[in-house]
């Protein structure tokens, strides 16, 4: 360590999200500050500095900028080193230095800052009214970068050439516009056009805003090109424009998320908390969940049957505009057909959108990108992601140790990728559904994305191990060698690492808390490929990344029809009636999802069950939901994923302490939770005329219960709930707080969806950990 009365050098690296975010004029002011010489620069690992002054100003220097670096940056590693003095004369932002490896973290696109709103707001401001004002501490990162360094050249802005004023913004270290990418203003940025559903220009500029509000008021779809893709609106407020945009859409009941102009606006139609308005109106301005005030101004037609709304601030200064103008709530949904990609380009929105799309409203600015909302809730404290997208990704998640370049491609639905560097996994936007050629392609793009931006080179591409998910098979195509051009040809060859689907989430739950294990996993979902070839979802597994012993798991059922079953719940309640009472139940038609069939359907149905045709076995916690809620009446043919479900979950009567019998029996192997007491409870109260508030309560109480006493029986101290059942608000908090009760410490997502969308983190775990345990272990000297 130096001398304290000595001139001294410290050189600093610096890697995280720094970059795009104002560090370097917040170095150069805060050097000035202490009157140190010396230089900062961005590269392609981050940002690198070297300072040089009198000891106790470096080591100030050094405190201040862990403690007082700008809000929207994230520092992942600080690496200093003393050095001897070279006599700068002053301190000085150097040019990007493009040289070296791509590792540099970029950051998530950012809602509109406090001081550029105030300008577009302000009518003697010369961005007054401007869609696209920015700075370092706002605006687009992600949607617009091409490479790194993250430099104007490498985004999409390099088209527009900066005025004076703007220029003299960006080259200015005392300015907050010092080195914004997207620094733009009326005289030289993107503009804005409304165009018809066709393509034809009608209007720029505030006039092509004004055309827009007035299509909204008169009950007409517009569709707005955002800031990572098309979103599609309408008067939130209007039944039949609401109906108009799903008819179209053909997204019949799936709740939309609504656009108000502020928090007074979200308080008017929701409950909201003070941690919830301060998660809606930050920078990463996720659509929140908020429960419906009675009364609502919205139509029934947004959220149809669901007590919560997802509700958005706006998030550029376009859609400030448009919130502001408007003066009423706004839908805004993605600009896509149901389970597509949603569209970026102006030419593929008018193509796929035009027969949805009363109106366009679109902007000059290329988007690098598709990126989509993110969608969150507050659950047991905190914000939890459940899309993780727009203001999140590409953020990293990091890694409990170094380890090997990795690609994990995802699952089949709610897929993201992930890129292993080091110890960072980056974790891609939310892809969506891989069932279609449109949602292929965009998976596609995002894989070849990430392989460029970072320059990196897999030792092994990651997947699931069901042999027919679209991802399994792109995996295998690639490592097989069927991309001939760059950066996709990287994969000919590699290795391929196959991870059973549960065992992800388990590790996906460890990564989001930094814990190692072993802990007891509780993954519960809709459907995953077993170990043993069968559908698993109701799982219990105690490990870590190494590996995981299955413990204990639901009852196994027949699901007649196999994925029809996905999409229709009674077909899971037969499979559970004929398990529980034998084949005669088919001919219970009291009950409602007996009912539903005709007499030549159950018999045909009977005959798949007993011979196994069509009928794979189970012990899907979803599929369990499915058919409770079935026999509740609650919904025999689902519109979209876990719908059921969710109407079982918003029917509980919270006043109801017990719970149906959910006994815990010896099965081999492994636990078995034997729901058959619990459904012939079930169709008990059913047939006695209880209330659906009181089934629905018993239910949950039950699935609470039982979990904390698998852990007790696994020995476990720590229990990580991890799959698509644990967005469930009700099942969550209740599982938590027995466990809690009993002295487990309980692991709940954090960074990443607790569904699909998080199981390429889990997959790097696992597979890295497999590549670590088969190398040779080095010799000691």
């Amino acid at each position: 360590m130096p001398t304290p009365d000595v001139k001294v050098r410290l050189k600093i690296e610096i890697r995280g999200s720094v970059q795009g975010v104002g560090f370097r004029p917040f170095v150069f002011r805060l050097a000035e500050e202490l009157s140190l010489c010396g230089w900062v620069v961005n590269d392609g690992r981050g940002v690198s500095i070297e300072v040089e002054g009198d000891r106790a100003s470096v080591a100030e220097f050094l405190r201040r900028v862990r403690e007082e670096k700008p809000a929207a940056s994230e520092i992942r590693d600080l690496d200093p080193t003393w050095a001897e003095p070279v006599g700068f004369e002053r301190f000085e932002i150097r040019a990007s230095d493009r040289g070296g490896e791509t590792s540099a973290e970029i950051l998530p696109d950012l809602a509109t800052c406090p001081s550029c709103l105030a300008e577009v707001l302000d009518p003697r401001d010369r961005r007054h009214g401007y869609p696209f004002a920015n700075c370092t501490h706002c605006g687009p990162r992600f949607t617009i970068v091409r490479g790194l360094p993250y430099d104007r050249p490498r985004t999409t802005m390099a088209g527009f050439t900066m005025c004076p004023a703007c220029r003299s913004e960006y080259e200015s270290p005392r300015d907050r516009r010092f080195h914004a990418q997207p620094n733009a203003c009326p005289d030289c940025g993107p503009h804005i056009a409304l165009w018809d559903a066709a393509g034809r220009g009608l209007a720029t500029g505030p006039a092509a805003l004004a055309g827009a509000i007035a299509a909204l008021a008169g009950g007409r779809v517009v569709a707005v090109k955002g800031l990572g893709g098309f979103q599609l609106m309408v008067d939130a407020r209007d039944g039949d424009a609401v109906a108009r945009l799903r008819s179209r859409k053909a997204r019949r009941e799936k709740p939309l998320a609504v656009l108000v102009a502020d928090r007074a606006g979200a308080a008017a139609l929701c409950e909201i908390s003070e941690d919830e308005a301060s998660a809606l109106g930050s920078a990463e301005a996720p659509i929140l969940l908020l429960r419906r005030r009675p009364g609502a101004d919205l139509a029934e037609a947004v959220a149809p049957g669901n007590p919560y709304v997802g509700v958005m601030l706006p998030t550029t200064p376009l859609h400030h505009l448009l919130a502001r103008s408007a003066g009423f709530p706004l839908v805004a949904t993605s600009g896509n057909l149901s389970e597509e990609p949603i569209c970026i380009d102006e030419g593929e929105a008018v193509s796929r959108l035009g027969g949805i799309a009363d109106l366009f409203l679109v902007h000059d600015r290329p988007i690098a990108r598709h990126v989509d909302d993110s969608v969150a809730v507050f659950l047991c404290g905190r914000l939890r992601m459940l899309r993780r997208a727009r203001g999140f990704a590409p953020r990293a998640v990091m890694l409990p140790s170094e380890g090997p370049v990795l690609l994990a491609v995802g699952a089949h639905l709610k897929n993201a990728v992930a890129l292993a560097v080091g110890r960072r996994a980056f974790v891609s936007q939310h892809i969506g559904d891989m069932g279609t050629a449109e949602s292929m392609a965009a998976f596609e793009r995002v894989v070849a994305d990430f392989l460029d931006m970072y320059d990196a080179r897999p030792e092994a591409i990651v997947h699931d191990l069901h042999p027919d998910y679209a991802t399994t098979l792109w995996a295998r195509r690639a490592a097989a060698g069927a991309h001939r051009a760059p950066p996709l040809d990287r994969l000919a060859g590699l290795p391929l690492v196959g991870v059973q689907h549960h065992h992800a989430h388990l590790a996906s739950c460890l990564a989001d808390n930094d814990a190692s294990g072993p802990v007891l996993g509780v993954t519960w979902d809709g459907t995953g490929y077993g170990s043993d070839g069968s559908v698993w979802g109701g799982e219990f597994l105690v490990g870590d990344a190494g590996g995981f012993d299955r413990v204990a798991h639901l009852k196994a059922f027949r699901l007649p029809g196999g994925e029809a079953a996905v999409r229709e719940p009674r077909r899971a309640a037969l499979g559970l009636l004929v398990e529980a009472f034998g084949a005669e139940a088919l001919d219970w038609d009291d009950l409602p999802p007996v009912r539903e069939f005709r007499e030549a359907e159950r018999r045909v149905l009977a005959s798949l069950i007993a011979s196994g045709a069509m009928s794979p076995w189970t012990t899907s916690a979803g599929r369990l939901f499915d058919g409770v809620a079935a026999l509740a009446g609650l919904g025999q043919r689902s519109a979209f994923e876990g719908q059921s479900a969710m109407a079982l979950e918003f029917e509980v009567d919270g006043a109801v302490p017990d719970a149906y019998p959910l006994p815990l029996r010896a099965g081999g192997a492994a636990l078995v939770l034997d729901w058959r007491p619990l459904v012939a409870a079930v169709v008990d109260d059913v047939r006695s005329g209880r209330p659906r508030g009181v089934i629905a309560a018993r239910f949950h109480n039950a699935l609470a219960g039982a979990i904390a006493e698998v852990a007790e029986a696994a020995g476990s101290r720590a229990v990580a709930l991890s799959g698509g059942c644990f967005q469930n608000r009700r099942l969550t908090e209740s599982a938590r707080d027995r466990l809690q009760s009993r002295g487990f410490e309980v692991l709940l997502h954090r960074q990443v969806p607790p569904n699909d969308g998080g199981i390429a983190l889990g997959q790097l775990l696992v597979a890295a950990e497999r590549i670590r345990s088969v190398e040779p272990r080095r010799q000691p000297v």
